[in-house]
């Protein structure tokens, strides 16, 4: 999977460089971030909505390899500053993820918005989990990625621009990150 995320990287970088428009040369994203941003790709986030400063924040860690994924290490080590926000900016603009059909298990459902609650997941994030600014939107996201990124954080393995996710998470346990992840994934 790897190999093939790999390539689709390098691809785009040689589609990127004869596409004139951000949104032409947004397509190559897509072929992992799903069409238009949504993604229904294992472990990779829906981009479509997220706020402009956050994509601009992650884009530039890419490129300066402050965030190491090597596909996207290797699509934005090109970037100028220009396209960073051009980028962050258009994917601001796509229609945010909607909720799975299914509206999740009610225990479930009602153990996650508790955890979420007490976590104060909506202070940063805020009450509908839509970000803002440099915090990003985390409602309706992928649960597999949202699962793999908390659990990310819980062990250090991922580190935000400050420490505060860190913090969050180290009470967390491994089935309250599944249960933060459904309800996250689920929010009307």
């Amino acid at each position: 999977m790897n190999k093939i995320i790999a390539a689709l990287a390098f691809a785009s970088i040689a589609c990127s460089a004869s596409a004139e428009t951000i949104q032409e040369r947004a397509v190559t994203c897509f072929a992992c971030h799903g069409a238009l941003g949504v993604s229904e790709t294992e472990n990779t986030p829906s981009l479509a909505g997220q706020q402009a400063p956050y994509g601009l924040i992650q884009l530039f860690m890419f490129r300066e390899k402050l965030r190491v994924f090597e596909p996207m290490n290797e699509t934005a080590k090109s970037l100028t500053d220009d396209d960073l926000r051009g980028f962050s900016d258009y994917i601001a603009t796509l229609p945010k993820p909607k909720p799975p059909a299914d509206a999740g298990d009610p225990a479930r459902m009602a153990k996650g918005q508790a955890l979420a609650q007490q976590n104060l997941c909506n202070n940063c994030h805020n009450p509908d989990f839509s970000g803002k600014e440099n915090v990003p939107r985390i409602a309706n996201q992928r649960e597999d990625y949202l699962a793999k990124t908390l659990s990310e954080y819980k062990d250090n393995s991922r580190h935000g621009y400050d420490g505060s996710m860190a913090d969050v998470m180290g009470p967390i346990t491994k089935e309250q990150i599944a249960d933060l992840a459904y309800y996250i994934a689920r929010v009307r």
